[in-house]
């Protein structure tokens, strides 16, 4: 998995030490509560010291969303956190995700998320495969995603989700046996709408726990930033 972008991502925000990260959340620039400043500090205020603002995009709306949420990044040099930019593309059809997350990340995302199949949404069939063949960073809440979806993704150094979001987090325990069985990454994240939303370390723990991880892999998830090579 070296040299994926997810690994470079990870270490550009994780310099040492245990790290509470959280890379998908929303802000009112998509179908959040909040405000960027104040996801931050609530943010913050949970143990968080680096976070992913990723609302939802499609073509209609990237530009947009990358260029109002780059400017919370101005908070950094106050805050013990790293803020990334980034986005979550989502209900956007497989033949046209590669052509996004271009640019996406050509117009400044630091980050690109894909809304995979989730069961409690119709996503289009294909999304989650696609997703991970052209390499995105995070594939989010990925319902029943296969087992040769899984080994792709290793491959491809995509992130697989474990999500903290209620619905979408049926389907974690399936995510994280069939990431465990490949040496898949896996990450744990809230897809935060709201400010009930975002969670402590002690509750990302949690969550990989009740998807079927051990204390130990779930610890090492959460503090070794998806590291589950134990």
């Amino acid at each position: 998995m070296g040299g994926s972008r997810f690994e470079a991502i990870l270490n550009n925000v994780c310099d040492s030490g245990k790290l509470m990260i959280d890379l998908h959340t929303h802000t009112v620039f998509s179908d959040g509560e909040l405000i960027p400043s104040e996801l931050v500090r609530r943010a913050e205020m949970k143990g968080c010291r680096a976070l992913g603002i990723t609302d939802h995009v499609d073509f209609t709306n990237v530009e947009f969303v990358i260029s109002q949420v780059s400017k919370v990044k101005a908070l950094e040099d106050v805050l013990e956190m790293r803020i990334l930019a980034g986005v979550e593309l989502t209900h956007v059809p497989p033949a046209k995700m590669e052509r996004l997350a271009t640019l996406a990340r050509r117009i400044g995302a630091d980050l690109v998320v894909v809304h995979g199949e989730t069961a409690v949404e119709p996503v289009a069939p294909g999304t989650n495969r696609r997703a991970i063949e052209i390499g995105v960073d995070i594939l989010a809440h990925p319902g029943f995603i296969t087992p040769e979806e899984v080994d792709l993704a290793r491959d491809n150094g995509v992130c697989l989700e474990l999500t903290a979001r209620r619905g979408h987090n049926m389907t974690n325990g399936h995510v994280a046996r069939l990431a465990l069985e490949a040496g898949a990454r896996i990450v744990v994240d809230t897809d935060a709408h709201a400010p009930e939303d975002l969670i402590d370390r002690e509750r990302a723990i949690e969550i990989a726990r009740g998807a079927g991880l051990t204390l130990e892999r779930a610890t090492a998830v959460v503090d070794k930033h998806a590291i589950i090579d134990l």
